[in-house]
């Protein structure tokens, strides 16, 4: 793993369907591995969740089994068909059994999976790390650390590791090769920005020192590198680098710098993949506003009636803010009917980022161009958050989902506006501040509400916080310094308001209430558009 996050695979994504990033989206890139770690091959799996987690009050509710079982049939996070994942795997012929068992777990989105198949049986370990990033961290035993950033070839040794290791790190393409050791256990984890080619594969299938080669496909899309130079990793660092490249650069010229030399791409392929992103995020606006119907959700279709109230002149003055509004609601109905969206910064905020930037979009007449750039500073002002803090609700609760999204927008829409590269990082800076403690309590365990609710209060906050930025507001704390507090907070924070529904709104009365009438719908086999 890098350790140097890409606005692409860490900010701005999965494409995905799915009530959450952290739980759907994960899951399937785990489930994902877990598949190729056993040639494809599946027949049974265990899945084990530790009760001092997430996992056991949300992996229902949340998409885990959604994400999961899709990732070991081997679909991709957008995939039409996990709607149905249940009868798909029963199609399928793989078998799944859910367990609740106390093992320890340190990281409260941890899976722990056996998978077997006629030949063999493997256990992995991984962790969710937050919107839609993940960890293998344990393969039979064995410590290891795969990101799905690269091709993973395992090799599963008898004996003469280093020699196999030896060998292995002057083939051609090998970015790195690491001896892991648990127990009497041995493997080698090889990483490669390509497959290896098929004939050392083979070559290894057939030394005698070699169990068996297994090899793990990237699931994030941009690769890893071992020798990785970024030219700056926070705001201070960016503030130094912009002052040597002459004081000129825009935040988006910066966001672009920073993520062609992550990624090793050009600047082309990166506005390019901006551009892509731009258009799902459009896409899903205006699906989401001409109606969407699911089964199993809370909340009805709403924004068509905000949409025809705010025509009609019939709601409080304010055409951006309504349209903010309007453009939130449509994209979190998206999400709650396994519409397709994009994760900004995970699938539980996915409407306040788009729906703040392009709502100012649309009422200031700005075109593609101008989208694009604003994503890419969203995507920097994320990847100084991610690379100090996180997105996990279930590590330091919506702050870091809504706040960590109310940030991004509010140096976005700041740049629209014509501000200043410091007026943007006031702007973040403040909306970060502003978004300290905020709980994930849903209810009904469903990410609906009172998600809705905090992304149009995130979007709202991004949109004040930048008119103040505009207007020279001082911001007090720099930015650096803010993203550090709120780590700080999240570790303070009870587990019960971490996106776990043991506190907060998610025990209400009103919330038992929505949970006993969605599971007599399910068992009735009602379809509905709300209850």
């Amino acid at each position: 793993m890098s350790g140097v996050p890409s606005i692409f695979n860490d900010v701005l994504g999965p494409v995905m369907r799915g009530p959450s990033s952290s739980h759907s989206a994960a899951a399937l890139r785990i489930g994902r591995m877990a598949r190729d770690l056993m040639g494809g091959e599946l027949r049974e799996v265990l899945v084990e969740y530790d009760p001092n987690g997430s996992l056991v009050t949300t992996h229902t509710s949340q998409g885990s089994d959604l994400g999961l079982f899709g990732g070991l049939m081997g679909w991709e996070t957008d995939d039409a068909r996990l709607p149905d994942f249940r009868e798909e795997i029963g199609k399928a012929g793989i078998g799944v059994e859910i367990r609740y068992v106390g093992y320890g777990a340190e990281h409260p989105n941890t899976y722990r999976l056996t998978l077997r198949n006629e030949r063999e049986e493997r256990r992995l370990e991984a962790i969710s790390t937050g919107g839609g990033m993940i960890v293998v961290q344990v393969i039979d035993g064995v410590p290891v650390e795969m990101a799905g950033d690269y091709f993973e070839t395992v090799v599963f040794v008898r004996d003469g590791a280093e020699g196999l290791a030896e060998w292995l790190s002057g083939e051609t393409g090998v970015e790195e090769v690491v001896v892991c050791r648990g127990g009497e256990a041995v493997l080698i984890e090889v990483k490669s920005r390509a497959c290896l080619p098929e004939g050392l594969l083979e070559e290894l299938e057939k030394n005698p020192a070699v169990q068996s080669v297994r090899v793990l496909e990237p699931v994030l899309p941009v690769l890893g590198r071992k020798v990785m130079e970024v030219p700056f990793l926070d705001c201070g660092e960016m503030m130094r680098y912009r002052e040597e490249q002459g004081g000129g650069l825009a935040l988006w010229e910066l966001a672009l710098r920073y993520e062609a030399a992550r990624g090793g791409i050009s600047e082309e392929e990166v506005l390019a993949k901006m551009a892509a992103l731009v258009e799902v995020f459009e896409t899903s606006i205006s699906t989401g506003l001409g109606g969407t119907e699911y089964e199993d959700r809370i909340l009805p279709c709403q924004s068509g009636k905000f949409g025809e109230m705010m025509e009609g002149g019939r709601l409080i003055p304010g055409d951006v803010m309504n349209r903010v509004i309007l453009y939130v609601s449509a994209m979190m109905e998206m999400k709650s009917s396994m519409g397709v969206i994009v994760a900004a910064p995970t699938a539980g905020s996915c409407g306040a980022l788009p729906g703040a930037v392009f709502g100012v979009c649309d009422a200031m007449g700005l075109g593609r161009t101008e989208r694009v750039q604003a994503m890419l500073v969203a995507g920097l002002i994320g990847v100084f958050i991610t690379s100090r803090s996180t997105f996990a609700a279930e590590v330091a609760g919506c702050m870091a989902e809504c706040g960590s999204g109310a940030s991004m927008a509010a140096a976005a829409i700041t740049g629209l506006a014509g501000g200043s590269l410091e007026q943007q990082m006031s702007a973040a800076s403040q909306a970060l501040q502003n978004s300290f403690g905020m709980t994930c309590d849903t209810l009904a365990n469903r990410v609906e509400a009172p998600c809705l609710g905090k992304n149009v209060m995130a979007a709202s906050n991004a949109l004040a916080c930048s008119n103040m930025a505009l207007a020279d507001y001082r911001h007090l704390v720099p930015m650096d310094q803010v993203i550090e507090a709120m780590r700080e907070v999240g570790e303070l924070m009870p587990r019960e308001i971490c996106c776990t529904g043991l506190g907060g709104l998610a025990v209400t009365p009103a919330s038992r209430e929505l949970e006993e009438k969605l599971r007599a719908n399910a068992e009735r086999g009602v379809r509905n558009a709300g209850v």
